[in-house]
């Protein structure tokens, strides 16, 4: 699930690709993103009361699949804050090395309508295809702010699954899927 407000609006925030050392060096902002976003009510895989460690841990389990390139995670920086990140996941199957799953996106809530949702989106999609990609999938809140933004960008719907997940408060919620072609 992504959570992002964008209305189209030209960031400034510089995207970098964090290395397995850049996200040890980043865990306790990207922690800080993760628990905010999940007090603030985004679904993003967590349920409220997430508590900081608990987003640490999340981090830390990523390293492996950072080191090994199976995993790649931006981070958007407003000055020498870290505002926002999204994660791309390789699919493994011999058949489907030419795909990715996007993950994660999130801004603080304080960073939110200023673009930079979309620039880690578009960085993101940059980055894929640097690394072989040409198609990319992700699921968000159907009916959620992620919704226009993923539209804007081009990205195609294509199914909704009723409640796919549960929301932070527990209540199940609607999953829309989307696709594009790099």
């Amino acid at each position: 699930m992504c959570a992002v407000q964008d209305r189209g609006v030209e960031s400034e925030a510089k995207i970098v690709r964090l290395d397995a050392d850049g996200v040890r060096a980043a865990l306790p902002a990207l922690a800080r993103v993760l628990h905010d976003c999940v007090a603030a009510g985004d679904s993003v895989s967590f349920l409220s009361g997430l508590s900081l460690d608990e987003a640490r841990t999340y981090y830390e389990s990523l390293l492996a699949g950072v080191e090994v390139g199976t995993r790649v995670v931006l981070a958007a920086y407003d000055g020498d804050t870290l505002v926002g990140s999204v994660q791309f996941v390789h699919a493994w199957p011999p058949n489907s090395r030419y795909r990715a799953e996007v993950t994660k996106l999130v801004v603080h809530p304080s960073a939110r309508r200023r673009g930079i949702g979309r620039a880690l989106m578009e960085r993101i999609e940059q980055e894929a295809l640097a690394d072989g990609k040409t198609l990319l999938v992700l699921d968000t809140v159907s009916g959620g702010i992620a919704d226009g933004l993923y539209e804007r960008l081009g990205w195609t719907r294509f199914g909704i699954v009723p409640r796919y997940a549960q929301d932070p408060g527990g209540t199940p919620c609607d999953a829309a899927f989307f696709y594009k072609h790099l």
